[in-house]
This record gives C-alpha cells, sequence and structure tokens, in this order.
C-alpha cells in the first residue's frame, strides 16, 4: 500500500529520463520569462530616463512596485501552494504577470507603468517560490543539485538575453516592445505547462495517496515499460500527521535553517536588485551615453549565466554550504574591487567576476539549497517565507541604494553589497547542514521529529 515515504522512495529510485527533462523544461521556460521580465527594469528604467518619461524617484517607485508585487506574491504562494498545491500555483502566476506584462507595454505614464509592475510583481514573486521548489520534488537526489542548478542556469541566462534584447529593441522599438516580448512569452509557457502533473510529494503528505500512486506509476511506466510495478513496500503506512502551521519555521528543529534560508534571500535581494538592476542608470548617471551604458550592463550580465554554470559543476560535486559560503567570499573581494576601479573596462571586469559569484549563488541557494531545507508540507510556506523577506529587503534598497549613491558614488553602494556577502558567509558556515545527495525525507528528517503542539496548533 503507498504512503508518503514510499512515493518518494519510488520517485528517488527513478533513473533520469525523458520525464525529469520535460519537467525540467517546462518549468525553465516560465522561469526564464520569470527572470526576464524582473531584469528588463535596467534597460527600461534607464531608456526611460533618457527619453524624459521618468527620472531616479520615479525608478526606485518601479522598483520598489516591483518588490512589493514580489513579496505579495512570494506570500501568496507558499500559503496556495502548500494548499492547493504546486501545479495551481505554479499556472496562475504565469497567467498574471504575463497579461500585466502586455498591459505594461500601452502604459500611457510612468504612474501606469508603476501600477501594472505592480501586479506584474504578484505573478513573479510566485513562479520564483514554485519553480525550483516543484522541481527538486521531482528530481533524485544525486541529481537534484545538478537540475536544480541547471534550472537556475537558464533563469539567469534571461539576465545576458534581456540586456541584449534592450541593447537591439530600444532603440529600434522603444522600451515598450521588452513588456510584449515578456508577456508573450510567459503566455506561450503557461498554455505548454498545462500538461504538467502535480508533485507526488505533496499529493501524498495532502492524503491523496491513490492520485500519487496513479502519478508515480505513470512515470514509472514511462521509463520502465508498460505494465512495471514497483516492489511493495512493507508495514502499514503512518496516520497523516495534520500540517503544521506557519509557526514551524521558528521551532526548535527548523529555526536554524529559516534564518539560513532568510539570510541568503535578503543578502541576494538585496546585492542583485540594488546593485544589478541600477548599473545602467548608474552609468548614465557617470557620462555614458545610453547605448554604452547598455553595453557594458550586457557584458557584465554574461556573469549571470556563466555563474549559474560554476554552480552547475560545482553543487554536487562540492556541496552547496562549500560552495555558498567560497562564492560569497570571493563576491565580496569582487565588490571592493568594482569599488575601487579606475576605468569603466575595468568596473565592468569586476563586475562581471561579481555577478558570477552572485549568480552561482542564485544557482546553488535559491535553485536547491532553500527549498532542500524545507518538509514537504511546508516547504513552499518556508521557502517563501525567506523570499519574502528578500523581497521586503528589496523594497527598501532602492531607497537605501539612492541614499548611498548620493552621498558616496557608486563605491558606498559596492562596499555596502560585499560587507552584506561576508555576513551571509558566516551564517552559512555557522548554521548551515549539508544538502547534497540526501533524499528530502532525509533533509527533513535530521532536525527531529516536529514538536506535537505544531500539530496541535494547525486543529485549533
Amino acid at each position: 500500500m503507498a504512503s508518503p515515504a514510499s512515493i518518494g522512495l519510488r520517485l528517488d529510485a527513478l533513473p533520469l529520463s525523458g520525464f525529469h527533462r520535460r519537467m525540467l523544461w517546462l518549468i525553465a521556460a516560465g522561469m526564464f520569462f520569470d527572470s526576464f521580465d524582473i531584469t528588463l527594469a535596467g534597460s527600461v528604467l534607464g531608456a526611460l530616463v533618457h527619453s524624459g518619461m521618468s527620472n531616479l524617484q520615479l525608478n526606485g517607485y518601479f522598483i520598489s512596485a516591483t518588490f512589493v508585487g514580489m513579496a505579495i506574491g512570494g506570500t501568496l504562494a507558499g500559503m496556495l501552494g502548500d494548499r492547493f498545491g504546486r501545479r495551481f500555483t505554479y499556472q496562475a502566476n504565469l497567467l498574471v504577470f504575463g497579461l500585466a506584462s502586455l498591459a505594461a507595454g500601452f502604459a500611457p505614464s510612468m504612474p501606469w507603468l508603476i501600477a501594472f509592475r505592480l501586479v506584474m510583481g504578484i505573478g513573479l514573486g510566485a513562479e520564483i517560490v514554485v519553480g525550483y521548489s516543484t522541481l527538486i520534488e521531482m528530481t533524485p537526489p544525486k541529481q537534484r543539485g545538478r537540475y536544480s542548478a541547471l534550472l537556475a542556469l537558464v533563469t539567469n541566462s534571461a539576465l545576458f538575453v534581456s540586456s541584449l534584447a534592450g541593447y537591439f529593441l530600444i532603440p529600434l522599438w522603444t522600451w515598450r516592445s521588452m513588456f510584449f516580448v515578456s508577456g508573450a512569452g510567459a503566455l506561450l509557457v503557461w498554455v505548454a505547462r498545462k500538461s504538467m502533473p502535480e508533485s507526488p510529494r505533496w499529493l501524498a503528505s495532502e492524503g491523496r495517496l491513490e492520485e500519487a500512486d496513479l502519478i508515480v506509476t505513470r512515470i514509472e511506466e514511462e521509463v520502465h515499460g508498460k505494465g512495471y510495478r514497483a516492489p511493495m513496500q512493507s508495514g502499514t503506512p503512518p496516520d497523516l500527521e495534520p500540517t503544521p502551521p506557519l509557526s514551524v519555521l521558528f521551532s526548535s528543529q527548523v529555526w536554524t535553517r529559516t534564518l539560513v534560508g532568510s539570510t541568503i534571500s535578503i543578502v541576494i535581494g538585496i546585492a542583485i536588485y540594488s546593485f544589478v538592476t541600477w548599473v545602467p542608470t548608474f552609468l548614465l548617471r557617470q557620462g555614458l551615453s545610453l547605448s554604452s551604458s547598455l553595453g557594458y550592463s550586457m557584458v557584465m550580465s554574461l556573469g549571470g549565466p556563466i555563474g549559474a554554470g560554476i554552480g552547475l559543476i560545482c553543487t554536487d560535486r562540492f556541496g552547496r554550504r562549500r560552495c555558498i559560503a567560497i562564492a560569497s567570499i570571493i563576491g565580496a573581494a569582487m565588490g571592493v574591487s568594482y569599488a575601487l576601479s579606475s576605468s569603466p573596462m575595468m568596473a565592468a571586469i569586476m563586475g562581471f567576476l561579481l555577478f558570477c559569484c552572485l549568480y552561482a549563488i542564485v544557482a546553488l541557494a535559491v535553485a536547491c539549497y532553500i527549498p532542500e531545507l524545507f518538509g514537504t508540507r511546508y516547504r513552499l510556506r518556508g521557502n517563501g517565507f525567506c523570499a519574502v523577506l528578500g523581497r521586503i529587503a528589496s523594497f527598501c534598497a532602492p531607497g537605501i541604494t539612492l541614499l548611498l549613491y548620493r552621498t558616496g558614488g557608486i563605491r558606498y553602494v559596492a562596499f555596502s553589497v560585499a560587507a552584506l556577502l561576508v555576513v551571509q558567509a558566516l551564517v552559512v558556515l555557522a548554521f548551515g547542514i549539508e544538502t547534497r545527495s540526501q533524499s528530502l525525507e532525509a533533509i527533513e528528517e535530521q532536525g527531529g521529529p516536529l514538536e506535537p503542539e505544531g500539530a496541535r496548533l494547525s486543529q485549533q
């Protein structure tokens, strides 16, 4: 008889197959356009300032609206994903940000564009939470890190693609074309994803064992041939435990994981969206032309896919915890070097290396490590909670970035990013656990069983 544990064991026993590759690319397609939509802000905002439609203050409102929406989306994704399933949530978020992106392309003024960006942000924030979590629930332990990093590689390549698209499209068809590309792509993926199944692990955790068994059986037959049946698991299935409340994230068994995940989300959120997003605007303010600004930004943005590729190589070979700490320290050194650069070319090189480190951390931590830290019954709420804290930090970042920039120029901004990366490395080394090549169930059990009062609270 099927049980939550046996469903997990059967999924983990599967070899990589066409099913896993389909899941990867369907999730990756949505994540790509999600990242494209987020990172187009750098090119679009620079063009808006150049055209006179916006200024630094309105750009700050645009970025803040993005992260208010993403915080709302991350919160909703955590609640809805653990309550109604992964499939419902990832389809809803694609529809929201796809339609809002198309609407943004027709925005008549900056206030309208900011309003549409808020709605876009809801879908964008939800996609990040659901996409990474769904993939790790489907992938065998020994390949989970590599597949998650590959997902991050595709996702982070959108940084370069959006910069490249901005370099060519904005001068020809204005900034509006960027939103049309993003919205149309998201809606095409929404149609393609209708064939994706629900996560069997989530179904099993909800007591829907027959549905979970049916999906896993279909996958097994696709891999091993028609009529294949997995070996029967002996023993009686355990009683279904109630879904733990949000307070489980602060229990004695889980709080250190919440601390590590939250720290990474906050630091990466600030580092990427107070530095990466503002680079074209900063370069314009330093006297470069719009074309030169977008060109230098495009060079630096190559660090996105390359950094994710480094994460792909390292994650299953050296482990998540160690690699996150090393990338953080190297990134801090590159941040200081960027601040001390004496020419635009040297700044572009140091910025490229800093981008490599930041997006290696995204591939290692955001794509895989943070979702791994939380159990299936509260994975999306745990991942969503960390993501929301990152969005709140990102919401505050534009104001802090402007203050730092006006006080000490780009140097103060880069020094601040470097300091945060050092803090991140220390927290991961002090409180982080290693998750490489372990089943999700084994990772959850490392902290011991949840406190009984958590279950009682969920029934009240």
